[in-house]
């Protein structure tokens, strides 16, 4: 099988090809825990941005630490494996932290991504995109899931 992580060492270099073919590299991040209509759509109009997505995937360890200890629901070989076979996903990268700025800086994306509740103020990596010339973009979202959700009503039909 295909490894569907892209170490980061590795992406660099691919990267750096892709920006000497004038390609334009849109990266996200997320947890992307139990994958939903909105994750769809969220990535379909991040790649939109670009001619690559790369996805930063929260490891487990990670999102952990951002979710709390029951989280996440899925591992992250599976997650990975989930958005790597999505149609607008090109590269999935883990990364421990429980922010991505140490991968937005060594990959230095075109477009830096997030969903519409995040302030461009507030979110992470936008002084390295923008002063390489990158522009950072939101994106409302359309359908009004979300894993906690879904796990909710997983509870409540199911406890």
């Amino acid at each position: 099988m295909k490894n569907f992580i892209t170490g980061l060492e590795e992406l660099i270099e691919i990267r750096e090809r892709l920006k000497k073919e004038g390609k334009k590299v849109v990266f996200t991040n997320g947890c992307f825990d139990i994958i939903h209509a909105g994750h769809v759509d969220y990535l379909t109009k991040a790649k939109s941005f670009g001619d690559v997505l790369i996805v930063g995937l929260n490891s487990d360890e990670s999102v952990k630490k951002i979710k709390g200890k029951k989280r996440p629901i899925i591992p992250e070989q599976e997650r990975a494996f989930i958005l790597y076979n999505l149609k607008p996903v090109d590269y999935v990268v883990l990364f421990d932290e429980e922010t991505p700025a140490d991968l937005i800086g060594k990959l230095i994306p075109d477009y830096l991504v997030k969903g519409s509740d995040w302030d461009i103020e507030n979110i992470v990596g936008r002084d390295i995109v923008e002063q390489n010339g990158g522009e950072v973009k939101t994106i409302d979202f359309i359908h009004r899931q979300s894993t906690s959700n879904i796990i909710k009503t997983i509870l409540e039909k199911y406890a």
